[in-house]
C-alpha cells in the first residue's frame, strides 16, 4: 500500500494499524495526518511507547498521556484518583484522534490499561472510548521487555464473553483492546530510507525468514569492510556499557580543550526525571574539536534531522560549537527545548544542544533513525529483531562494516512472521475494499468524520479527488508509448502496486490498452485463472482468496505477480 492510499483511508475515520518495513515511511505518513488534522481544527494527541520514539513526532509517552505512569495494574481506586485529576478531564474531553507510534514496544497490558481509561474518561465503552485510534509499528522491530507479571488485573473489569485465558505474547495484536477495536491494516509497500536494491532485497528476506547462502556471502562481505566516508561511522553496539565505554575512550583521545554543556531544566523533579529519560540529550555533554556528534532532535529549517551525523569543526568565541555534516554543509548548532505539555503549558523542560557523542550508540536508541553508516556488532544480540534494526538503520549496504556477527543475529520471531503475512493479506483486503470507493463517497466519509470530530471542513477537498484521475491519465500515457508497468513505476517514482491499481481502474471504465509488451508468464496467468474459476462470485474481486489457494498448492506468487495475472485472465 502506498502512504497516500494509507493517508486516505485514514481520513475516514476508521481505526488504522499502519505498519511496513523500516524505512517505508511510516512516521512520515503520520505526519502528514497530524498535520491534516490540524489543518481542520481536530484535536489530535501524538504518544509513542517510548520517549525517544515520542521525540521523532514532538510528542509524549503513552503513559504519560494516560496518566497511568508506570503502573503495571489498575485497580478501581486508581481508575477513580485519575478522572479526579482536572487536566486530565480536560485533556480527553478535547482529544478526537489518538496516535501512538512504535506499538512493538509496547505491552498488550498497557494498551489494555490505556483503553480502559480512555472509556472511562470519555464515558463510551466503544474501543477507547469511540476516538479514532491510529496505532503505528513494525512487529519485526524490538519487542517490549518481557515480564514475569501475569496479565493486568484490568481485564478482569470487563464483561467476560469469552473463555478466559492468560495472552500467550506480549505485543499488543494479542491485547483485549485490540481485537475490540479490530483497526484496518495499512501495510507500506514503499522503501524511502534505501536506495541500495540489493540491501532492500536483503532486508526484505531477513523480514521473510528467507535469508538464503547468497544473502548471507553478501552480509559478510561486510565483515571489517573499509568504509569511504570521511566521518568515521557511528558504531551501534547492543548494550550500554559497551557504548559508554567507547564513547568516553575516544573522546579522551583527542587532545584539544574540552568545552561542557550542562543541562538546564525547568518543572517539578519528577517529570523532569522522566523528560530526561524520554530524550537522548546528555545531562553534561562534553565536547571538543574532532568530536564525532550525531544531532538528536529534528531541525529542517536548519538542515538536521534525529540520526543526521557531523564532527566538530570549531567553536565559536560564545561556546557555540561549529558542526561540518558528511555532506559538507556547516551548522553553527544553539540550544533546543524538550518538554512535556498538559493543556498547552509546560509542566516540565529541558535545555541542551540537540548532540550526542556518536561514536557509539545502542541498537535500541538507533531505532527510528536513519544513517548514513554504521559499524555494527551482532556478536551479543540477545532478541528477536535486533540484527534487522541494526541494518536497516543504514541507507545502503555500503555505508555497514560489520565487526561482529553472530549466528542467530539475523534470526526473525516465527510467530511474527506469521503475523506479518496475515496484516499483508488484510491490507490487500482493506486497499481493495476502500479503493471501491467513489470520490464522492471517499469524500463524504472524510467531511463526515471532520464534522464528528467537531472539526471544520474546508474548501478545495474534491480538487485533490479531481488529480487522482489526472495521475491515472499519467500512466495511460507512458502505457502508451510501450513503456512496461516496471518501467512506468521507475519512472513516476511510485510503487508498481499502484500503477497496476491504474491499469485495473482503467481497464474498468472501458479503456483500450497496449498490454501486448506486457505480458506476464503464461503460467501465472493459468495458476491465476484456476483460482478465480474456483471462487464465488462475492470473492471473485479479491486479492487474498488467491493467493491463499496458491499457498496451499505451494504456488507462492506476490500480490503484485497475482495482478499482473488477473489483468490478462478471463472475467
Amino acid at each position: 500500500m502506498t502512504q497516500a492510499k494509507a493517508l486516505a483511508i485514514m481520513k475516514t475515520g476508521v481505526n488504522i494499524y499502519l505498519t511496513g518495513s523500516a524505512g517505508s515511511g511510516k512516521t512520515h505518513t503520520l505526519n502528514q495526518y497530524i498535520n491534516y488534522l490540524k489543518d481542520h481544527g481536530v484535536e489530535v494527541a501524538v504518544t509513542a511507547s517510548t520517549g525517544i520514539a515520542a521525540t521523532h513526532m514532538n510528542g509524549i509517552t503513552i503513559h504519560g498521556f494516560s496518566g497511568i505512569g508506570i503502573r503495571d495494574n489498575l485497580t478501581e481506586y486508581d481508575l477513580d484518583e485519575l478522572t479526579q485529576k482536572p487536566y486530565l478531564v480536560k485533556r480527553f474531553h478535547k482529544t478526537k484522534v489518538l496516535i501512538i507510534d512504535e506499538v512493538s514496544m509496547l505491552h498488550a497490558r498497557t494498551l489494555d490499561a490505556v483503553d480502559l481509561v480512555c472509556r472511562r474518561f470519555k464515558r463510551n465503552n466503544l474501543p477507547f472510548g469511540g476516538m479514532q485510534v491510529i496505532l503505528s509499528g513494525d512487529f519485526f522491530q524490538l519487542p517490549p521487555i518481557t515480564r514475569s507479571q501475569s496479565v493486568n488485573s484490568q481485564m478482569d473489569m470487563f464483561d467476560q464473553t469469552e473463555e478466559s485465558e492468560q495472552i500467550p505474547k506480549d505485543l499488543v495484536v494479542y491485547s483485549r483492546a485490540w481485537k475490540e477495536m479490530r483497526p484496518a491494516i495499512c501495510y507500506l509497500t514503499e522503501q524511502h530510507r534505501q536506495d541500495d536494491s540489493v540491501f532492500t532485497n536483503i532486508l526484505n528476506k531477513i523480514r521473510q525468514n528467507k535469508i538464503e547462502a547468497e544473502h548471507l556471502e553478501i552480509i559478510k562481505e561486510r565483515l571489517n569492510a573499509k568504509l569511504d566516508e570521511e566521518i568515521p561511522p557511528t558504531k551501534l553496539y547492543t548494550h550500554n556499557v559497551d557504548v559508554d565505554t567507547i564513547n568516553q575512550r575516544e573522546l579522551h583521545k583527542l587532545k584539544e580543550m574540552e568545552y561542557n554543556y550542562e543541562m538546564q531544566t525547568k518543572g517539578r523533579d519528577v517529570i523532569v526525571e522522566i523528560l530526561k529519560k524520554s530524550c537522548l540529550a546528555h545531562e553534561k555533554l562534553s565536547l571538543k574539536k574532532g568530536a564525532q556528534v550525531m544531532f538528536i532532535k529534528n531541525n529542517f529549517e536548519l538542515g538536521y534531522v534525529n540520526g543526521t551525523r557531523g564532527i566538530v569543526e570549531s567553536f565559536r568565541i560564545d561556546r557555540t560549537p561549529v558542526v561540518r555534516l558528511m555532506n559538507g554543509k556547516i551548522i553553527e548548532v544553539k540550544e533546543e527545548s524538550w518538554m512535556i505539555e498538559e493543556d498547552g503549558k509546560a509542566k516540565a523542560s529541558l535545555a541542551q544542544l540537540p548532540l550526542r557523542l556518536a561514536w557509539a550508540i545502542t541498537i535500541h536508541k538507533s531505532q527510528g533513525m536513519s544513517l548514513d553508516s554504521a559499524e555494527i556488532d551482532l556478536s551479543k544480540t540477545f532478541t528477536y529483531g535486533m540484527g534487522y534494526v541494526a541494518l536497516s538503520r543504514v541507507r545502503t549496504l555500503k555505508g555497514i562494516r560489520l565487526v561482529g556477527l553472530s549466528e542467530n543475529s539475523l534470526n526473525v520471531d516465527p510467530n511474527v512472521l506469521e503475523l506479518d503475512e496475515k496484516l499483508q493479506i488484510e491490507s490487500e483486503e482493506n486497499e481493495e475494499m476502500f479503493g471501491k470507493l467513489s470520490s464522492a463517497e471517499q469524500e463524504k466519509m472524510e467531511r463526515d468524520f471532520i464534522l464528528r470530530s467537531e472539526g471544520f471542513v474546508k474548501a478545495g477537498v474534491a480538487k485533490k479527488l479531481k488529480e487522482k484521475s489526472s495521475t491515472i491519465e499519467i500512466t495511460k500515457s507512458l502505457l502508451l508509448k510501450n513503456m512496461t508497468f516496471a518501467e512506468i513505476a521507475k519512472e513516476r517514482g511510485l510503487g508498481l502496486s499502484t500503477i497496476l491499481d491504474h491499469v485495473e481502474k482503467l481497464i474498468a471504465r472501458g479503456d483500450e490498452l497496449p498490454l501486448g509488451h506486457t505480458y506476464p508468464d503464461k503460467n501465472n496467468i493459468k495458476l491465476v485463472q484456476s483460482c478465480i474459476d474456483s471462487l464465488s462470485a462475492d470473492e471473485k474481486g479479491k486479492l487474498a482468496p488467491i493467493k491463499t489457494m496458491l499457498d496451499k498448492k505451494g504456488k507462492h506468487l506476490t500480490f503484485d505477480q497475482i495482478r499482473i495475472a488477473r489483468i490478462f485472465c478471463k472475467k
